[in-house]
């Protein structure tokens, strides 16, 4: 009766499982589909554009250990401007705290790769993706732009731009294999899902907008 009883259990389980799996991988794959032929790997590829946006991430992890993901994104972005691609770079990410600003080391960083000071323009609430994507139109006036983060990450910001009307590309910065960051990894998939949800049932909007804010692309 038990092991009956165990049978039972496990089908169960499998048949809840398997409808979550469908939606996991299902958005996954349409947001890769929608990036397709819009990331690009090397910079000569990618086509120019007033702005590159490199989305945020922190300098290290919690535990104080560099951030694998950190300086690959920043390098690819300071590439993509010294290459004449684009004019400016908005850097975007979260500054939610006194003690926890994304933007500003991303600035720094970039600075000390040869990036001009007075071409970084800081978005400060770029608290998720999503925030980073639409403020760059509502809050910043772009409507063509390159995104700069890991190929997977930029895939998703490309969805999300589209749904805006904002036409976008990717540059992938140097990957992180995966078993050195298997919860980022894993989470991305949470994050497609939630980006469909977003644009195609939750109406989701950004945290903060607020005023206009002039990018130099002149």
């Amino acid at each position: 009766m038990k092991t009956t009883a165990l049978k039972r259990w496990w089908l169960q389980i499998a048949l809840l499982a398997i409808p979550v799996l469908l939606l996991v991988f299902g958005c996954e794959w349409w947001i890769a589909k929608t990036a397709e032929g819009r990331c690009f790997s090397g910079v000569k590829s990618v086509p120019e554009a007033p702005v590159a946006v490199v989305l945020g991430t922190a300098a290290r992890v919690a535990d104080g250990r560099a951030n694998l993901f950190f300086l690959p994104r920043m390098e690819a972005a300071a590439a993509l401007f010294k290459a004449g691609k684009v004019k400016a770079l908005i850097v975007s990410g979260d500054n939610g705290t006194q003690h926890y600003d994304e933007p500003t080391e991303m600035k720094r960083v970039l600075v000390q790769l040869g990036v001009p000071e007075a071409r970084i323009v800081c978005d400060y609430a770029g608290f998720r993706t999503l925030d980073s994507v639409v403020r760059a139109k509502e809050v910043f006036g772009q409507q063509r732009v390159i995104f700069v983060s890991q190929r997977f990450h930029n895939a998703r910001a490309i969805y999300l731009a589209k749904a805006l009307g904002i036409e976008a590309w990717g540059l992938n910065a140097a990957d992180v294999p995966v078993k050195l960051s298997v919860k980022t990894f894993l989470r991305e998939k949470l994050a497609c899902v939630k980006a469909m949800l977003d644009v195609n049932v939750l109406g989701t909007q950004p945290k903060f907008l607020g005023e206009k804010v002039a990018v130099p692309v002149e």
